[in-house]
């Protein structure tokens, strides 16, 4: 009896906050399952009460896949995105915690490539980058590009972060690594992933990096908009006075 008590650790939990993503959902959880095959994960699926059915998806992928591998930790409403990667934190087995977002614009076919600089290296975060030899982008106009291009180097400029795309948000950490960072951000939304990997950087974790392409989303819509662009302006001013 005492055995059934103890929960195994998973080697890693899988982090995806979703907002309107029933038409997303299915092919990134298939598709997590078809790229590490042989590694002990959780999925946590962090729901801001979507309206549009992502909940009931999830749980029939629950019904497929079994509750021990998806989990469903929802809340009621849009509540940003920082907090629900802490929401997700609370729930989290794994000794390792991957963030990913769901659109499909972070493949989980660049996970084995996490894993393996990960165990080659023993760093506490691995992220993926747009910008080295091999990374890309995908799906975007000149405009965007230029914009996020742009973002970065104004970031590199002020912060020295040591790494090369800081806006991404598809990485891994050592679950201890983030629950020492997450509880050292106050930023919100999109800034939130800056932030975190700027403080990482700031506390001499060891950061690695592996190129990723990264692909527009395919179905849906974009949330990045001209609110999120000066939260990140901000976010950048703020990070400069305190870090």
């Amino acid at each position: 009896m005492e055995e059934k008590k103890e929960k195994k650790n998973k080697y890693m939990s899988i982090i995806i906050p979703t907002y309107n993503e029933r038409l997303n959902i299915a092919l990134i959880v298939y598709l997590v399952f078809k790229h590490i095959p042989d590694v002990d994960f959780e999925i946590i699926i962090v729901d801001d009460g979507s309206p549009d059915g992502t909940q009931d998806i999830v749980k029939q992928l629950q019904g497929v896949y079994g509750e021990d591998r998806i989990l469903l930790r929802a809340r009621p409403k849009k509540l940003g995105l920082g907090t629900a990667y802490i929401h997700g934190l609370k729930h989290a087995s794994g000794n390792f915690v991957v963030i990913m977002d769901a659109d499909l614009s972070h493949h989980p076919k660049y996970l084995p490539s996490f894993i393996k600089k990960q165990m080659e290296t023993g760093a506490s975060i691995v992220t993926g980058t747009r910008y080295v030899k091999g990374g890309g982008v995908h799906g975007w106009n000149l405009m965007r590009k230029l914009t996020s291009r742009g973002a970065n180097v104004l970031a590199h400029t002020l912060l020295w972060p040591g790494v090369s795309d800081l806006t991404g948000s598809f990485r891994l950490y050592q679950k201890s690594v983030l629950q020492d960072i997450i509880s050292s951000c106050v930023s919100k939304g999109y800034v939130f992933q800056m932030e975190m990997i700027v403080r990482a950087s700031r506390k001499g974790y060891h950061i690695e990096e592996v190129p990723i392409t990264f692909v527009d989303r395919v179905y849906g819509s974009s949330k990045l908009g001209g609110s999120e662009i000066v939260e990140y302006l901000k976010g950048l001013i703020y990070l400069l006075v305190t870090t």
